[in-house]
């Protein structure tokens, strides 16, 4: 095995050039359990901020879970009925029936939400309803409605625990290619820097947890069996790309990855005419496999969309024909003051930079973010609704969260080079990191907290006086009540959300 580089060395390259470093002795086994288990740590310290509490978009999401699991059908009427009362007031007449145009042709309330958070809930959910229904025959006064305390903390946590989960794959594939701080720091970056922790904890009846979880799963495990891969991994890799597209439908431009690594063994075998017959006929089954339990794996979808829609093509959303493509709005996703993705996590700015230094490290891997992220970006900014109406910074880029960590470590990991020292670039990337997570916990406290509007546009001037005045003097307090009164500033915080959507005009999704 070839020797790994020292730190001064790769100080020197800036970025090694040398094969993955995903097999080391046994010190660096020890650096990744230590660093594993300080960011498991730091996840149980943040669970407390777990928030059981489905409103929103999550009221379509754990709909197909709760309907299923206590229904037994797929009719929402009792999920919209029940939900919070920004989401009601737009889908109810006066008399407080769901309005004739929430009908699908088939009879039932549309829902265009996916059901991938579903699928994954419903392991831990199906055992907690069973606790339940065994507490309740023993005299236990718990509702086994889906909507008591036990099954939305257990829907809140399960949130949580997928999006850590997706940090923890993101780091282990980040380790393989750059030293243990430079990914450790980038994983935690992105983690409490980004819009992850929103709607990991804050909202997590939202989907964009589960995405981040769905796409580091497929990428690692790619990853892990490139160019090598049996028939058997062909089908898990098709089976992950599945519950990639029933999570979140344009997650598989992901299968970006598998076409580019497609084309490199070609390319590699081209020449080599006695194995390439053996080399394309490897592909074609491979493929083959891979794509079939892709499509079986999105049969969750297919059907849901057929029973809710009449057609298992018929996602809900406004027809692709109907979008942008000719004029997306590329330059205001990233910069506008309307959830632009760079302007409200300006750490997406440090870590989409790197990706050209993932490219010098590995051209078959970094060529795939690269191009990954421009796919998915000019496809996000060809949507009408591309500011995601109430949404904390762009929330439909978390999907990329392990793009961007490893874009990050490419770039801290240069750093060492540019400085001369490893020492002097932890210095400055240290206090860096910790200045871009401090205002991005600020802004999300204002946000939160609508100190700035939930949806459109926000001032920017209004945004900065408050991080350096009104944050400071309320967070303490406003944390307090987060903790100890919940419920009364969750009830709160709706209010005022329905008398922002009242005086702009913006209804909820």
């Amino acid at each position: 095995m070839r020797e790994l580089p020292t730190d001064d060395a790769l100080g020197r390259e800036g970025v090694a050039v040398a094969a993955p470093l995903s097999r080391r002795a046994a010190p660096g086994f020890k650096l990744f359990a230590t660093n594993g288990k300080l960011l498991f740590f730091l996840f149980l310290l943040t669970l407390p901020l777990a928030n059981p509490w489905v409103r929103g978009d999550g009221v379509g999401y754990y709909a197909y879970l709760r309907s299923a699991l206590i229904d037994h059908d797929l009719r929402f009427e009792n999920d919209y009925l029940a939900a919070n009362e920004s989401f009601v007031i737009s889908r109810v007449d006066a008399q407080g029936r769901l309005l004739p145009r929430l009908y699908t042709k088939t009879g039932y309330i549309e829902n265009h939400f996916s059901v991938g958070p579903a699928i994954l809930w419903a392991p831990v959910m199906l055992t907690l309803h069973g606790s339940v229904l065994l507490a309740e025959h023993f005299g236990a006064d718990v509702p086994a409605d889906g909507y008591s305390r036990p099954y939305l903390l257990a829907m809140a946590l399960t949130t949580a625990g997928y999006g850590f989960l997706s940090l923890l794959l993101s780091y282990q594939l980040a380790r393989k290619y750059f030293y243990q701080r430079w990914s450790f720091l980038a994983t935690l970056a992105i983690w409490m820097a980004s819009s992850l922790p929103v709607y990991m904890y804050f909202n997590p009846s939202w989907s964009h947890a589960f995405s981040a979880f769905s796409v580091s799963l497929f990428l690692w495990y790619w990853e892990r069996t490139k160019l090598q891969r049996t028939i058997v991994q062909w089908a898990l890799l098709g089976l992950m790309a599945g519950l990639m597209g029933n999570v979140y439908y344009p997650n598989v431009i992901l299968l970006i990855f598998p076409s580019l690594e497609i084309l490199h063994i070609l390319r590699a075998s081209w020449t080599d005419s006695v194995h390439l017959a053996g080399t394309i006929q490897k592909l074609v089954l491979g493929c083959g496999v891979s794509l079939a339990v892709f499509f079986v794996s999105l049969l969750p979808t297919l059907i849901t969309r057929q029973i809710i829609y009449g057609s298992p093509f018929e996602t809900g959303y406004p027809p692709i024909s109907t979008w942008n493509w000719t004029s997306p709005v590329l330059l205001k996703i990233l910069f506008s003051s309307d959830h632009g993705m760079f302007t409200w996590t300006p750490v997406l700015i440090v870590a989409v930079s790197g990706l050209p230094l993932l490219i010098k490290r590995d051209a078959l891997l970094g060529v795939g973010c690269a191009l990954t992220f421009l796919v998915f970006y000019y496809f996000i900014a060809s949507y009408p609704d591309w500011a995601g109406v109430s949404s904390f910074g762009n929330r439909f880029f978390i999907s990329l969260t392990p793009i961007f960590i490893l874009g990050l470590a490419a770039l801290l990991s240069s750093l060492s080079g540019w400085l001369g020292k490893t020492t002097r670039a932890v210095a400055v990337a240290c206090p860096v990191l910790a200045l871009l997570i401090a205002w991005n916990a600020g802004f999300i406290f204002q946000w939160g907290t609508h100190m700035i509007p939930a949806r459109g546009e926000i001032s920017w001037k209004t945004l900065v006086h408050n991080q350096f005045t009104e944050v400071p003097q309320r967070i303490r307090r406003g944390l307090g009540t987060y903790f100890l009164h919940r419920g009364v500033m969750m009830q709160h915080i709706e209010r005022e959300d329905i008398e922002q959507q009242e005086i702009r005009g913006v209804p909820e999704n």
